[in-house]
């Protein structure tokens, strides 16, 4: 074994025995948002940054829990923090302080290079700028996560990805040979193609037409239906929100309001999230 297979190996070791110390510190997982050992878990997270002009504090006691398989929407006005707890979530940002366990690994116990393989294996981003690499072709695109993670087939998974969006026949395409709605469906087939266990959607319409955006938003919940990925989806707009199987608003870096929307409010437990 070469030595950066052995660092490799070294890494998902110390991430499956952090992931086992924290099912066994917090209990096994259900179906709720008040599960002992939710999806996602933010415990009083708070994030302050340092500028020319003193320190600016993003997040203020930030408290969340998102049950296996659920879908959360976050809502609120630009410059209350959603974006930064999408970053923290996903361990692109430290938190200052608090407890933020995403699928069941404590953050803070990562080193970089752990954070980074965490990241490939177990989570799925989804910007609104797509974030294709604009000389690969969409396959490629799709195919280039799957290489890193050393999926044998790569490029077969990745083609029945891209015909699972409806994009069998755009290939060998250029982002720059794309439509918006076609990039961002790239984009979708990418962060599905590791089949992660959680999903994070930060206003995936938001630069494209009210058709295209709500096609895109069809496939998003299609693919969340079929994979029972958590999903956090970040949303200006309150009727994507209400999509989700909850709606948390997010002012100032707190969560200041929750609301279950009227179709997941006749669901069980097994069907739907409970509040966190």
């Amino acid at each position: 074994m070469n030595a950066p297979d052995k660092m490799s190996k070294n890494i998902h070791t110390n991430l499956a025995e952090k992931a086992t110390d924290s099912m066994t510190a917090s209990g096994t997982a259900d179906k709720t948002g008040d599960s002992a050992d939710p999806s996602i878990l933010m415990d009083d997270v708070r994030l302050t940054l340092t500028s020319a002009a003193g320190e600016v504090n993003i997040l203020r006691g930030l408290d969340l829990r998102v049950a296996a398989g659920e879908a959360v929407g976050v809502v609120g006005a630009s410059g209350g923090g959603k974006s930064t707890m999408i970053m923290v979530i996903a361990g692109l940002e430290r938190a200052t302080s608090g407890i933020v366990k995403t699928a069941g690994i404590d953050l803070a116990s990562l080193s970089e290079d752990d954070l980074a393989l965490f990241r490939r294996d177990r989570i799925g981003i989804v910007f609104q700028d797509f974030h294709l690499i604009p000389t690969m072709t969409a396959l490629e695109n799709v195919a280039v996560p799957l290489e890193f993670a050393g999926k044998p087939d790569a490029f077969a998974t990745a083609e029945v990805q891209l015909e699972a969006v409806g994009l069998g026949r755009r290939l060998t395409h250029y982002p720059g040979q794309l439509s918006g709605g076609e990039q961002q469906r790239v984009a979708l087939a990418r962060a599905f193609a590791v089949e992660p266990a959680i999903l994070l959607a930060d206003e995936p319409t938001g630069n494209l037409d009210g058709a295209t955006g709500k096609a895109v938003m069809d496939l998003l919940f299609d693919l969340h239906d079929r994979s029972g990925t958590t999903l956090v989806l970040i949303s200006h707009n309150p009727t994507l929100a209400a999509r989700c199987d909850r709606i948390v608003t997010l002012t100032d870096g707190r969560i200041v309001g929750e609301e279950i929307p009227v179709h997941a409010r006749d669901r069980g437990p097994e069907q739907g999230a409970a509040s966190a």
